[in-house]
């Protein structure tokens, strides 16, 4: 990444996408779907600008695309606020053609209907507002004026649609787009074998950011309860708690470097996401695993995540917060390696039909172009 000054090109279609954190920076689920849109849908017209918040004020290169941040003055409620976010908005969305949001966050609900950019606009519905209740309850008027205010919500799933009560009022113009991500580069040699020799090449992992909804303590459990090597690989607010209660048979690793999670991720048995509450919407890791094709572990919770992974052909799915019922689905795994090979075969197949990125920006890019007319 590097600064620079904006450099407008002629472009078919320019883009603005609104999310409150991107690169540099912050570099999470929603943030790499973002990437991912903007460097897909270049290779099909797209010029693509994002906005968001930042420590300082800046503009920097991102690959094809460039990335506006605007100072950070405040952290209120799980909430990040600027106030100069309203003159910089007014002002990049006068040279966009369409504006694409990236939904939840409140204070862009506001910036939208104070600051009403006259373009036609789309939201990615990444979630629903789910742990913070009493702000739920105050910002319900707002966002639901803000979602009748746009002309396309897009679903990450179609499971998620069937289940969100936000996204059951505007079904006539909701459409599912599933994430995707690109192809992953081919497992180090040298990285495959450093890790061999640490761990070998039978273990559950699991990687994601360790935080209250991914249902770690009953991973835990289910590993005292079974007795089966774990590794778990991510970072966040539980690193230390986990690492504390973690059985002997469990390995935390923390974060590690993209080559080190592909090695880790080709020598795992099989891929487990307890997560349990619908505060995860998707699961980005669980795309990763399946493009790995291995077979995966997962809570049936009503979002995305039993859309990439389908129960009985892709792995197998567990009521959530039931560390009993996954401690058995673990040793169904690990005691069936033809089962598991079959499972990660079909979870690799089911990658390439429907999560690639090239099938997110192509859909992305369709729905671009029927809201321009």
């Amino acid at each position: 990444m590097r600064r620079l000054r904006p450099n407008r090109k002629l472009a078919a279609l320019k883009v603005l996408h609104v999310f409150k954190t991107y690169l540099p920076g912050e570099f999470g689920g929603t943030q790499s779907v973002i990437h991912e849109i903007a460097e897909g849908t270049h290779r099909l017209g797209v010029e693509t600008e994002v906005l968001s918040l930042g420590p300082v004020t800046q503009t920097v290169e991102v690959g094809h695309h460039l990335s506006h941040q605007v100072k950070r003055d405040l952290y209120v409620a799980s909430t990040d606020i600027s106030f100069g976010l309203f003159a910089a908005f007014p002002r990049l969305t006068a040279e966009a053609d369409l504006i694409h949001y990236h939904f939840p966050w409140p204070v862009m609900d506001v910036l939208h209907l104070l600051r009403p950019p006259g373009k036609p606009a789309i939201v990615t519905y990444h979630s629903d507002i789910v742990r913070q209740k009493w702000l739920r309850r105050f910002y319900a008027p707002v966002m639901h004026k803000f979602l009748g205010s746009v002309d396309r919500i897009v679903a990450t799933s179609p499971n998620y649609i069937a289940t969100s009560p936000v996204l059951q009022r505007y079904r006539d113009k909701t459409v599912a787009i599933p994430i995707g991500v690109a192809e992953a580069p081919v497992p180090a040699p040298e990285r495959l074998a450093h890790w061999q020799g640490r761990l070998g090449d039978r273990f559950f992992l699991f990687v994601g950011a360790l935080r209250y909804y991914k249902g770690l303590p009953f991973l835990l459990e289910a590993a005292r309860l079974t007795g089966l090597p774990v590794v778990i690989v991510g970072t966040g607010e539980l690193l230390d708690e986990v690492t504390r209660t973690a059985p002997a048979t469990v390995t935390v690793l923390g974060e590690v470097a993209e080559a080190d999670k592909t090695a880790l991720l080709a020598l795992s048995t099989a891929f487990v996401f307890p997560s349990h509450l619908r505060s995860e919407a998707f699961g980005v890791a669980l795309l990763e695993a399946a493009r790995a094709g291995k077979p995966m572990l997962s809570c049936e919770i009503g979002t995305g995540t039993s859309y990439v992974n389908v129960d009985g052909l892709t792995g197998l799915t567990v009521p959530p917060a039931d560390p009993a019922a996954l401690a058995i689905a673990m040793r169904q795994l690990w005691d069936n390696p033809a089962l598991a090979a079959k499972m990660g075969q079909a979870a690799r197949a089911r990658y390439e039909t429907l999560f690639t990125g090239a099938h997110m920006a192509a859909a992305y890019h369709e729905e671009y172009q029927r809201l321009l007319g």
